[in-house]
Formats: structure tokens, C-alpha cells, sequence
């Protein structure tokens, strides 16, 4: 039993794309969503989670839809196709919008020009003054005063610079101040936004049609006990997809900043994901790969019996509690992942004054370099140590991120790459755990099960954690998904089924014996 990796990747180029879409939707949408149209985080929060809510519906409706397909391009390549172009074209659309609000929002407020203006301000009261007397608006003058105050009643040396906790507050109430300019243009006139939000609808629904099909075809074309090292590959593919965006957005330079135009991004994520959609097609023949899959596991003896009749089969007690909490675990520890993955690109520049891309990228590279190592590894010790171990590191790196200031910072990569190992052991092994538990017959069912607690939590954590850091701040971030993650702990610890039996030991000859 040998997995052919070539096959593999050529698979995971669908989740490739997938990923690479939901790393520019993360990053970008809620920034766009907070600064150019003036949300705060509550209400940035409820509309990113639009898309979660739809897809509790359509996730697991079109994986059972795949799993009845007959086409024949296969049941999964049809979904894959029709989801991709669409939303790669709505992506384009997202591009015009993008531009069209920013110049807007410049020439009527100057709300651009007067980012540009104090952007790289960092702590000296001279500036900060200056600041304040050059302010309009009584409310967000009146916030920056109260800070200032003893500076400006008592006089200051041009040298004299600002704490970190006063550095903190006066940024803080200088983004509400730009905010509120670009709320009052959204107010005034909500056609933009309507655009703007009826163009993402479409690349969302899109994306649904097609995610469930996408990943319940690694299972479709492997042998059970090849599938924990199969979706090590497909996360590979996974994070590959999320590293192009993040190397793209530093490439652009609008990984730092607010304010500042994403068209470029847009366009090029969605040129990308018609480049790898037209190599899967010419490289993945679904029919003749499931085929393959098939006399496979005759020949090895593992073959499912009566695969037609199982679809409706009820799952033992047993066994049906230990899915409903894996799917528990995949829900809160996604509460605080997505929490993290969806802010993070608000939080890093206002909090700890640097990019957040570099961050990002590093916790992809070690997660790419950890996915097949772990896929390995879980295949002898088992899938539930593996997750605990991720879980546990994961809690730990998510509380440590609380105590870095912006002089600290550089302590940020060294925890976001222990945070890509962390979340390589959790997710090499989660998706095979839920589809151990199904049938030939009802992968994309299964499939479906998973994605519906996955997106379930990015539903709910987007809204509930904007709601906790409009309420105490950006800071309450990391504790927020470090208490989510323990509860993932909690519930994982009781699973009993849907691992694999760890390999019997090879001896040293045998470890020898590997692909050409």
C-alpha cells in the first residue's frame, strides 16, 4: 500500500485554489469591510459570516448532491468547474468595486490622503499634536484631547514620546475617527456597498457548490488507510494556496497598510484559480482514478461490501458519539483558528504596528513543512494523539500572542510557526477521522457533516469575537480563541473511534523499501 503522490497533488490542486480564495477573503474583505465602508467590528463580523450561514445549507446539500452524480467527467469534476469560474470571475468584479470605493471615498472625505498623512507616525507627542489641532470632528478630537491633555497643558519637549498604552489609545481613536468618515460616505449613499455585497454573495454561493465535492474527492480515489497521508498532501496543496496570496500581498504592499487598493489582488487570485483549475482538469480523470481506487482494494482484501445498500445505514450508538464530537472539536477549535485568521490582518498593523503577511506566510511554511512528516507520523502513533498534541500547542501559541507589544513583535513569527505545526497535526487528521466513520456511498455526505461544523464556527466566531473586541478592545483577540481551542480539547479527549490502528514497526530493510 503505497500512496502515489503524483496523483495526489494533481487532486489537491482543486483545495489549492479553494485555499487560496479563503486566504484573500479573510485577509482583505473584513479590512475592506472596516475601512472603506466604515463597519465596525460587530457589524463586519455579521456580514462575513453571511457566507457561513448559507453555507451550513449548501455544504453538505451539494456533497450529498456529488455523492448521487453520474456525469461523466465524474461526481466531483463537474462541481469543481462550474463553482471555480464563477467565483473567479466575481473575484474580478470585487477588483472594480474595490478601486471605485477607494477613489470615492478619497475625493469626498480625504479619507486616504489623510491615512497617508500618519501612517508612520509612531510616538512622539509633537506629531500627535499636531494631529489633534488639524481634526474637524469635535467627538473624535475631544478623544484624542483627553489623552494629550497633560502634554498640552503643561508643554513638552519636541523629543518627548508617548507610552506604549498612550501610543495604543490615540491610534485606536484615530482609526475610529477615519472609520467614521468612511460610514458617514456609506450612509449617505449604500448603493457601493450593495454592489460590493451582492458581488461577494455570488462568489460565496459559488464557492459552496463546489468545496464539499472538492475534498470528497481525496477520499474518492484513496484506500482508507492511505488517507491520513493523502490529506497531509491535500493541506500541502491547502497552504501552498494560502502562501501564494500571502507572498502576493507583500509583493503589492498592502499587507501593512489601510487605505489602500486591493484590485490587483483580486484579479490576479482570480486569473490564478483558472490557471489551476485547467491543469486539474487535464491531469485528474476522476472516473479513471476512482476505477483505480476500486480493484485496488479488491485486490488488497479491504473492499466495502454492499456499497449501494449502506447509504441510509444508521451509525452505532458508539460510534455516532464519537463523530458528534469530533465535529464538536472541529467547530470550537475553528471558532478560535478563524477568529485569529479573520482579524488578524486588522489586528497586527493597529495593535503590534507591522504587516501581517510575513506572519501568516511563516505559519504556512512550517505547516508545509510539517503536513507529510505528520501525515507519518500519525499513521503510528494515531490520529487522536496527533490532534491533541496540535490542539494542546495550539492553545498555548494563541494565549502567548496576548502578551507581545509592538516592541516585541518579532516574537509573532516565532509563535505563528509553532501555530502552522500545531494546526497541521490537527488538520491532517480531523477530515479523516469523520470520513473513517462513513461509507463508500456517503463520503460526500460525510464530507458535507464536517464542512457544516467547520463553516458553522466561522458562521458564529467572526460576529462573537467582533462583538468581544468592539466591547474590550482588539486585544481580547488571542484570550477569545485560546478559550475556544480548550473546549476543542475538552471534547476531543473523549473520542473513541474513527482512528486508524497505528503500523506494525518495520525493520530497517523494510524502511528502505520506497518509491522510485
Amino acid at each position: 500500500m503505497k500512496l502515489n503522490y503524483k496523483k495526489t497533488i494533481y487532486v489537491g490542486l482543486a483545495f489549492m485554489l479553494i485555499s487560496m480564495f479563503w486566504s484573500s477573503y479573510d485577509s482583505l474583505i473584513g479590512k475592506i469591510l472596516i475601512d472603506k465602508f466604515g463597519f465596525n467590528q460587530t457589524l463586519s463580523g455579521f456580514v462575513l459570516a453571511l457566507d457561513n450561514i448559507f453555507a451550513l445549507f449548501m455544504l453538505p446539500f451539494f456533497g450529498a448532491l456529488s455523492d448521487k452524480s453520474n456525469s461523466k467527467r465524474g461526481r466531483r469534476t463537474p462541481f469543481i468547474v462550474i463553482g471555480t469560474v464563477v467565483a473567479a470571475f466575481a473575484l474580478v468584479g470585487l477588483a472594480f468595486v474595490d478601486n471605485y470605493q477607494t477613489t470615492k471615498i478619497d475625493h469626498e472625505s480625504s479619507i486616504v490622503s489623510e491615512y497617508e498623512n500618519i501612517k508612520e507616525l509612531d510616538n512622539k507627542v509633537s506629531d500627535w499634536v499636531m494631529v489633534y489641532n488639524e481634526i474637524g470632528d469635535e467627538t473624535y478630537r475631544a478623544k484624542l484631547g483627553k489623552i494629550l491633555d497633560d502634554y498640552i497643558s503643561n508643554g513638552y519637549d519636541e523629543e518627548t514620546t508617548l507610552s506604549l498604552a498612550e501610543t495604543y489609545d490615540i491610534k485606536e481613536a484615530y482609526n475610529l475617527y477615519l472609520r467614521g468618515l468612511a460610514w458617514e460616505q456609506t450612509t449617505s449613499d449604500w448603493s457601493t456597498f450593495t454592489v460590493f455585497i451582492v458581488i461577494l454573495l455570488i462568489a460565496l454561493i459559488a464557492m459552496s457548490t463546489f468545496r464539499s465535492p472538492a475534498v470528497a474527492l481525496m477520499p474518492d480515489v484513496t484506500i482508507k488507510p492511505l488517507r491520513s497521508k493523502a490529506n497531509a498532501i491535500i493541506n500541502l496543496m491547502g497552504a501552498l494556496g494560502a502562501a501564494i496570496f500571502l507572498v502576493l500581498s507583500m509583493v503589492l504592499g498592502i499587507d501593512k497598510y489601510s487605505y489602500v487598493n486591493y484590485s490587483w489582488a483580486f484579479i490576479i487570485i482570480g486569473g490564478l484559480m483558472i490557471v489551476f483549475l485547467l491543469i486539474f482538469l487535464y491531469k485528474v480523470k476522476e472516473p479513471k482514478l476512482v476505477e483505480e481506487r476500486i480493484k485496488l482494494e479488491k485486490t488488497l482484501g479491504i473492499a466495502e461490501d454492499n456499497v449501494e445498500t449502506v447509504e441510509n445505514e444508521k451509525l452505532p450508538k458508539d460510534k455516532l458519539i464519537s463523530l458528534l464530537l469530533i465535529l464538536f472539536s472541529v467547530f470550537f477549535w475553528f471558532m478560535g483558528y478563524n477568529a485569529v485568521t479573520s482579524k488578524l490582518s486588522d489586528y497586527a498593523p493597529k495593535i503590534l504596528n507591522m504587516g501581517f503577511s510575513a506572519a501568516l506566510l511563516i505559519a504556512n511554511v512550517t505547516a508545509i513543512l510539517a503536513f507529510i512528516p505528520i501525515g507519518i507520523i500519525s499513521s503510528k502513533i494515531g490520529r487522536k494523539k496527533t490532534i491533541l498534541f496540535g490542539v494542546m500547542l495550539l492553545a498555548f501559541c494563541f494565549g502567548s500572542v496576548y502578551f507581545i507589544t509592538p516592541n516585541t513583535g518579532f516574537l509573532l513569527y516565532v509563535i505563528l510557526g509553532l501555530t502552522g505545526i500545531a494546526w497541521a497535526s490537527i488538520n491532517v487528521n480531523s477530515y479523516p477521522m469523520v470520513v473513517e466513520l462513513s461509507k463508500g456511498s456517503n463520503v460526500g455526505r460525510y464530507t458535507g457533516y464536517y464542512y457544516a461544523f467547520s463553516m458553522a464556527a466561522q458562521a458564529i466566531t467572526p460576529l462573537l469575537s467582533g462583538m468581544f473586541m468592539d466591547m474590550f478592545g482588539r486585544k481580547v483577540l488571542f484570550p477569545y480563541a485560546t478559550v475556544a481551542v480548550l473546549i476543542a480539547l475538552g471534547t476531543m479527549l473523549f473520542v473513541k473511534h474513527g482512528d486508524v490502528k497505528p503500523e506494525v514497526k518495520k525493520s530497517l530493510l523494510e524502511h528502505l523499501d520506497v518509491e522510485d
